[in-house]
């Protein structure tokens, strides 16, 4: 209750009215709600009472670390997320909390794990490494949550899923609770097989999107988008803005725009390095910038406090991209604002985002003042090339290319040229070097009918 307080929580969430008198009485749950509704808390407050109420068995001589609680995320960024609300809520329980994920701190977090802990929240991949070097057991969980399920789904970890769940404590001796945007077949068949009969709750199914989200969409063409975006960030003078797009260069590009006309901007994308992309968007959480760019790398798990602004910069190709980004507005019952530019290179993708929100997105079309021109003497950026042509034009690829581009002969020599066909005296190419092979005898070509 201390921890709820410090948090600033007065009164429910719906998912967390209708889960909390189920999950604080034992019973395994499988939540469904719109992302930002506060699932996060509902688990979180769940584990923490169970482990304070049923303090842990002294265990004489044991050989491994027992984690009692187990939460599984599917993206580095949430688990973080969920680590930071583990923190805060559950200051006042005495809980050993530890966060592991990929990228970052192998050795310190397997040290770490050594010491022990009471709450350990892990990305698959690097939870079943130390699993399998035999840091800790999973035989004493108390309580396993896999939050985002239907994400763990598309990111291919559904393998590792079930292994962890495999090994962990039978599912009568411990209590499970699964959250997720959507509660598909996929995820329910999981929910059955390694859950003991879990309640479903489904707080507004048919609202995929909050009420609090304003979504705009403009059809721009691909040469204006930037002139677009200027434009907006100066009329509407956005808070914290979150703009997405498709690829890590675009990211990339739209960063070195944005700074070359005076805005705070930062980019994170999937290949950024751990530490770096940690400093952003703690940078960005405090403030300290005011625009952030992201790949769909960052469009799950993170809860940022006043984003005024999600700008689809492209539109997403995947239909649940799409709500997963204007998720990251209008959290915690505050109004947010979704733009989206739709250029010709991604405005087939609207079709299925609008049928996967069962409406159209309002349109909007932009006045001509709206397109604001850049600063003059900003940089133009060429597509980079990729494969064996650019690494040939770059002097040389890995099979031993020259750096003219020409793979060097085996015997050394010179380069022969191409000099035209030799021909006989009679006209024909019967002779010279590019001379015809002959056929072995008995090797006729064979007619449509099969003889020779």
């Amino acid at each position: 209750m201390k921890g709820i307080r410090d948090a600033g929580f007065k009164e429910c969430t719906p998912i967390q009215a209708k889960t909390l008198p189920l999950s604080l009485a034992g019973k395994d749950v499988a939540g469904q709600a719109q992302t930002g509704t506060g699932k996060t808390a509902a688990f979180l407050i769940s584990t923490f009472t169970r482990l304070v109420n049923n303090p842990p068995q002294e265990q004489k001589g044991k050989r491994w670390v027992a984690p009692r609680a187990l939460i599984i995320a599917p993206t580095r960024e949430l688990a973080m997320q969920i680590e930071r609300d583990a923190q805060l809520l559950g200051k006042h329980c005495g809980q050993k909390i530890l966060c592991v994920y990929g990228g970052i701190d192998y050795e310190k977090q397997k040290e770490s794990i050594k010491k022990g802990v009471d709450i350990l929240i892990a990305t698959p991949g690097r939870l079943i490494d130390y699993y399998k070097q035999r840091l800790f057991s999973m035989k004493a969980i108390e309580v396993v949550v896999i939050d985002e399920a239907d994400r763990l789904f598309d990111m291919g970890f559904i393998v590792d899923v079930r292994y962890i769940m495999r090994n962990i404590s039978p599912y009568d001796k411990r209590q499970s609770m699964l959250f997720s945007a959507t509660l598909n077949f996929r995820v329910m068949e999981l929910c059955y097989e390694h859950m003991n009969d879990p309640i479903p709750i489904k707080i507004e199914p048919e609202k995929i999107v909050v009420d609090q989200v304003k979504q705009v969409l403009y059809h721009v063409g691909k040469h204006e988008k930037l002139n677009l975006l200027l434009g907006l960030l100066k009329s509407e003078t956005p808070g914290k803005t979150l703009i997405f797009t498709n690829m890590k260069s675009t990211a990339e590009q739209l960063e070195a725009q944005l700074k070359y006309n005076e805005y705070e901007a930062r980019q994170i994308s999937g290949d950024l390095h751990q530490k770096k992309r940690i400093k952003v968007l703690q940078q960005f959480t405090d403030g300290e910038i005011d625009i952030l760019i992201a790949t769909d790398v960052a469009s799950r798990g993170l809860h940022i406090d006043d984003i005024t602004h999600v700008i689809n910069y492209d539109v997403p190709q995947d239909a649940e991209d799409y709500i997963h980004r204007i998720g990251r507005t209008a959290r915690c019952g505050k109004d947010g604002d979704a733009i989206t530019f739709a250029c010709e290179d991604y405005a087939e993708a609207l079709l299925a985002i609008e049928d996967m929100l069962k409406k159209k997105i309002p349109v909007e079309w932009p006045e001509d003042d709206l397109f604001l021109e850049p600063k003059e003497g900003m940089p133009v950026f060429k597509r980079r090339r990729s494969g064996p042509l650019a690494r040939r034009r770059e002097g040389g690829d890995r099979r031993g290319a020259s750096s003219n581009g020409r793979r060097p002969r085996r015997d050394g020599g010179q380069s022969r040229s191409r000099g035209p066909k030799s021909f006989s005296k009679s006209g024909s190419p019967g002779s010279g070097p590019n001379r015809p092979r002959r056929r072995p005898s008995g090797q006729g070509r064979r007619s449509p009918s099969g003889n020779k």
